[in-house]
């Protein structure tokens, strides 16, 4: 296996310009409708019957279906192509949406389940193709850029959707969004018949057997094993800033409801601009993506530790700027993550390394935020759990720490 991955084929100029517009449409639109039936559940009547609890459950089972369907994602990606496979993922996330209006709580499971299995194929198959359309040296930049569309869709359920469910339901406010999606996989065709030329017709279907293939394939490999168990802490430390910052605001820190909102949009944007900086600064350094991904976590890490000694007395200015240190560190890591993993293995191969490791991402997204209320819920303090996510991060510090003495190793991209 090469240690860089070969420098892309030929594409015409279109290709080329157009595969990061419609990947991050792709993304934006995906990540909308995993964000938008949370955005709108005090008006949806499984929501409203069972309270609060039913959002936590609801984003569990979402990334839990995530979790297999990434595995299937390769089997997709190799007989239908990547720009197939993200048209069926949209089209399956649209279809997911309508159920969660419904008022039997079988719906919403369903619902839920439809959700999360289109979501999971989404990444690695515009990994796949941004790894066959983009020069290596532009990596971890493109990549962030396409991973900016997980915020972006997130703003755009949180702006369209509370608007129109005042002026006409929830069911057109989750329409819309399935129409977003429906229209990403419209305009994803324009890509086909150029993309998904590298597919296998005759490749065998996906599985359940073939679930643990991308698993093995990133355990077996030192690298993107380290990769991927770094990322569950990450995506950990992600997942519970963004689901109890504004509990912690307004509880602990005694903020009202708006200023907390307003704290949580600080490190949404954070995040996505970070994502954009730290891609470009990957680019630049000598062994730059694990570099910036270590650095990552111990600024996050750092985050978390201030966010505990913070208490009510504390002015907002300083909070606010925290928040913005924060997001930009544990929000804004998945560009140069998915760069280094596309990196590690030659470009037809980016799909079973993608799928394989966010496998781990999603299963810190299930795992951290009930353990990080369990802790909330015990010690009586929300920046206590923060405090406590540096433990995890602290591990994938050490994970991605360089080789006491290979530095020929270094150089190429990989490390033991």
């Amino acid at each position: 296996m090469p240690d860089r991955p070969p420098a892309p084929d030929h594409v015409d100029r279109f290709v080329e310009r157009a595969t990061l517009p419609i990947t991050l449409l792709v993304q934006a639109a995906a990540s909308a409708a995993i964000v938008a039936p949370a955005v709108a559940s005090g008006s949806l009547p499984v929501a409203q019957r069972l309270g609060p609890v039913a959002v936590g459950v609801f984003i569990a089972i979402v990334y839990a279906a995530a979790m297999l369907s990434s595995q299937w994602a390769v089997a997709m990606v190799r007989r239908w192509g990547p720009i197939r496979t993200s048209q069926l993922a949209l089209a399956v996330c649209a279809a997911g949406l309508p159920l969660t209006v419904l008022p039997h709580p079988v719906a919403a499971v369903a619902g839920a389940l439809l959700l999360g299995l289109g979501y999971g194929p989404i990444t690695p198959a515009s990994s796949e193709m941004l790894a066959r359309t983009t020069p290596p040296h532009r990596f971890a930049l493109v990549f962030s850029l396409k991973q900016t569309g997980v915020p972006l869709g997130g703003a755009i359920a949180g702006l369209t959707v509370p608007a129109v469910l005042v002026l006409a339901g929830p069911a057109w406010a989750l329409g819309q969004i399935a129409l977003l999606c429906l229209a990403g996989s419209a305009l994803a065709a324009l890509l086909r018949r150029r993309i998904d030329a590298y597919r296998q017709a005759d490749a065998p279907l996906p599985t359940l057997a073939g679930v643990l293939v991308p698993i093995r394939f990133v355990l077996a490999d030192p690298l993107l094993r380290r990769i991927a168990l770094c990322t569950l802490a990450l995506s950990g430390a992600q997942l519970s800033l963004g689901t109890y910052a504004v509990a912690w605001l307004n509880l602990d820190l005694h903020w009202s409801l708006v200023a907390a909102g307003l704290g949580l949009t600080v490190a949404q944007v954070s995040g996505m601009a970070g994502r954009i900086a730290w891609g470009m600064l990957a680019d630049r350094l000598h062994d730059g993506a694990r570099r910036v991904l270590r650095l990552l976590c111990v600024a996050a890490l750092a985050c978390g530790a201030v966010a505990a000694l913070v208490g009510p007395r504390t002015a907002q200015l300083p909070v606010l700027v925290l928040l913005a240190a924060y997001g930009a560190t544990a929000i804004g890591w998945n560009g140069v993550y998915l760069a280094m993993v596309a990196r590690a293995v030659p470009r037809p191969q980016a799909a079973m390394a993608t799928g394989g490791s966010l496998f781990f991402t999603y299963l810190g997204v299930v795992l951290a935020p009930p353990l990080f209320g369990a802790v909330a819920h015990f010690s009586g303090s929300l920046g206590l759990s923060f405090g406590l996510l540096a433990l995890p991060l602290a591990v994938g510090a050490w994970l991605l720490r360089p080789p006491p003495a290979a530095p020929a190793s270094i150089s190429q991209g990989r490390f033991p």
